[in-house]
């Protein structure tokens, strides 16, 4: 008996020497696309960019007043702190996003939704610091710290005002938006 014969190889195909290039339309908007990012220097000059360097200002006081002591031994500073240094980051970024325009870039976001829900939040939860550092600071606590944690106390009070204020304003551009 004989053995089975190995199967056979597709005989090879012939090479095409046609070459064929496409052009991508990505490339062609990306090169003709801008890549300096707009600079929106009236921002600062509104009432809504006044409030926001107010805040950035005011926070970034807060949170190192308290910073400043000796607020690791209690936990309502903690919160304090949190609640401080959260906003006041995202308080900064939102700036950098509203002064270079950034919003216009992105138009798949609810920017005024955003914006709403940010500083109602950042209101609503100073208010909550603010009332806890307040009744946190009394002298029997901490006499070297009293001071500092009072003057962070009232300044959190006045950055709590500025993000009712950004809220009013948050709301009166979103209702404007929803309304047309």
């Amino acid at each position: 008996m004989e053995p089975p014969a190995p199967p056979q190889e597709p005989p090879p195909r012939p090479r095409s020497h046609t070459v064929t290039t496409t052009c991508s339309s990505f490339t062609a908007d990306l090169s003709a696309s801008s890549s300096t990012l707009a600079y929106d220097k009236e921002f600062l000059r509104t009432v809504p960019g006044l409030l926001m360097v107010t805040e950035i200002v005011l926070g970034l006081l807060v949170w190192t007043l308290v910073a400043g002591t000796e607020y690791f031994l209690y936990p309502a500073f903690g919160w304090v702190m949190f609640v401080a240094v959260f906003y006041w980051v995202l308080t900064v970024f939102f700036l950098i996003i509203y002064m270079t325009m950034t919003y216009t870039r992105i138009p798949q976001v609810p920017w005024t939704m955003v914006g709403l829900c940010f500083n109602g939040s950042a209101f609503v939860l100073y208010l909550i610091a603010a009332i806890v550092d307040a009744s946190s600071v009394t002298k029997d606590l901490d006499n070297h710290n009293y001071n500092s944690w009072a003057a962070s106390s009232f300044f959190a009070f006045v950055v709590t005002s500025c993000y009712a204020g950004n809220t009013y304003f948050s709301f009166i551009s979103w209702r404007s938006r929803t309304l047309q």
